[in-house]
């Protein structure tokens, strides 16, 4: 949605940046009372933090069903308020997000399924040790980033990366679209996209079943695709290839 982020307070005069605070609340006298002072941007991002923390302190006192319960609602919440425009500007496709939707998936099967295996149960906990690192003073996984490698992943669990990388492409592509609505692509760019969102349908078909490292390709074309629509002529053509490689290495 277009919204005027900077805003003046009707009641005290003071001025604020929505797009900083996420409230419309005035932050000197609470007042709800308020005017634009800029033009109306196309705003998607809601201020929002990911912090898993207490979740993990629950760790020795609730069961493993309760624990995956409550972790699903915190990543379903953080989620569902997240976007990729701020102020006008597209965002990248970061970690934190992808961490979310990988261990909400992973949860709901933690939180349903009364057989686990000690890897299962090894790879959740993983998860939600990392998953808001880069929000959070707890430290990155072992390869620099919120999620395990691809390895480590237990087989009865890559559907769940491989279903959250697709949800977080297609949401990712939805506010790429939006975002250029007033940009004139090119047909190389427009095709792009539209191969990108053919190769999502395709993994959500499978419910994610599929090699992850085949997501996290997904995802990288995904990036590259986005660093090209802002103008770097090298990244487009890279999620070109990557896009082929995915339609030619095939998902079936």
């Amino acid at each position: 949605m277009k919204i005027r982020g900077e805003r003046e307070c009707t009641e005290c005069g003071t001025r604020w940046s929505y797009y900083e605070t996420g409230s419309v609340g005035c932050p000197a006298c609470g007042s709800l009372r308020s005017v634009g002072i800029d033009e109306r941007t196309e705003h998607t991002d809601l201020q929002v933090g990911f912090d898993l923390t207490p979740v993990r302190n629950e760790i020795d006192e609730a069961s493993l069903d309760t624990i995956a319960e409550r972790t699903r609602e915190k990543c379903r919440e953080y989620i569902r308020r997240r976007g990729f425009i701020n102020a006008g500007t597209l965002r990248e496709l970061d970690d934190t997000y992808l961490a979310a939707g990988e261990l909400l998936h992973v949860s709901d099967i933690i939180a349903r399924d009364i057989l686990l295996e000690e890897r299962e149960e090894l790879y959740f906990l993983s998860l939600l040790r990392d998953a808001d690192a880069s929000e959070s003073s707890e430290p990155k996984g072992s390869d620099g980033s919120q999620r395990p490698p691809a390895a480590e992943i237990p087989p009865s669990l890559r559907g769940a990366r491989g279903l959250a990388y697709a949800n977080a492409v297609r949401e990712y592509r939805r506010d790429i679209r939006t975002w250029a609505e007033d940009r004139d692509l090119t047909s190389a760019e427009r095709s792009a996209l539209e191969t990108l969102g053919e190769h999502v349908k395709r993994i959500r078909m499978l419910d994610g079943d599929v090699e992850p490292q085949l997501a996290d390709r997904l995802v990288a074309a995904t990036r590259d695709l986005a660093n090209g629509l802002r103008g770097d002529e090298l990244a487009l053509t890279q999620a070109q290839d990557r896009l082929e490689s995915l339609e030619f290495g095939g998902v079936e």
